[in-house]
């Protein structure tokens, strides 16, 4: 399996735990998980990748514990396998396009190095960006590019698994629909797993795929509707 959980409990903040019971992802496996608030799918993103560990239970990633990692370089290798798209992520507004998704190559992205370029101009193609517009300034873009600008430099570091939290909330249900279509060809040329945390019927239909809804109460993971797939 890619991810297992069992058994996880997690405090944060004066909420109630974050609590999920069993739940598997195998490589390639598509979820969208429905019922975390913006609070719980970050914490749930942290658990992942192990930046947070759970008060209780266990998280395995690629067959290995969250727990288990040791060192800060460990833990930085750890987070090869995913590409988080979240609205956490900085962006630097003043700068350009080219500029920002140069940064998962490289630090000297002024000027952005020739051989960089052609990697940067191929993944702003990739999510519908377009390499004729990244001279233009991130402060420029619509909600929804700048949501297609987070997902492109999450795919810079050639992730197994995308870790998609609440990324529609800015779009309307058009633009999340057709986030949600383009996700889908990027993922089978990529052969890339996905965990999406949403809410947006738009965005979760045009994914298809498992979906599933957490009951917080219990911690139960359950298929949202009759129909869906569940791994």
């Amino acid at each position: 399996m890619l991810i297992e959980v069992a058994g996880i409990r997690k405090q944060f903040g004066a909420l109630r735990p974050l609590r999920v019971n069993a739940w598997q992802l195998p490589p390639g496996g598509r979820v969208t998980l429905r019922g975390f608030d913006a609070h719980a799918a970050e914490m749930f993103s942290l658990l992942l990748t192990g930046a947070a560990l759970p008060d209780q239970g266990i998280v395995t990633v690629a067959g290995r514990d969250t727990r288990d990692i040791a060192t800060d370089t460990e833990w930085l290798e750890s987070l090869d396998l995913f590409g988080m798209v979240t609205g956490r992520a900085v962006l630097l507004d003043t700068m350009t396009i080219e500029a920002n998704l140069a940064l998962p190559f490289t630090l000297s992205i002024v000027p952005v190095p020739e051989e960089i370029r052609r990697a940067v101009a191929d993944l702003a193609d990739e999510v519908g960006l377009g390499r004729e517009r990244l001279s233009a300034s991130v402060q420029s873009l619509s909600p929804a590019d700048r949501v297609r600008l987070h997902l492109a430099r999450a795919l810079a570091v050639s992730p197994q698994l995308l870790v998609l939290e609440h990324v529609t909330a800015p779009l309307t249900p058009a633009d999340a629909a057709q986030l949600g279509r383009s996700l889908v060809t990027i993922a089978d040329d990529r052969s890339l797993a996905w965990i999406a945390l949403s809410e947006d019927d738009a965005f979760v239909e045009a994914l298809g795929g498992t979906v599933l809804k957490l009951d917080a109460g219990t911690g139960d993971l359950k298929p949202a509707r009759s129909g869906w797939q569940l791994w």
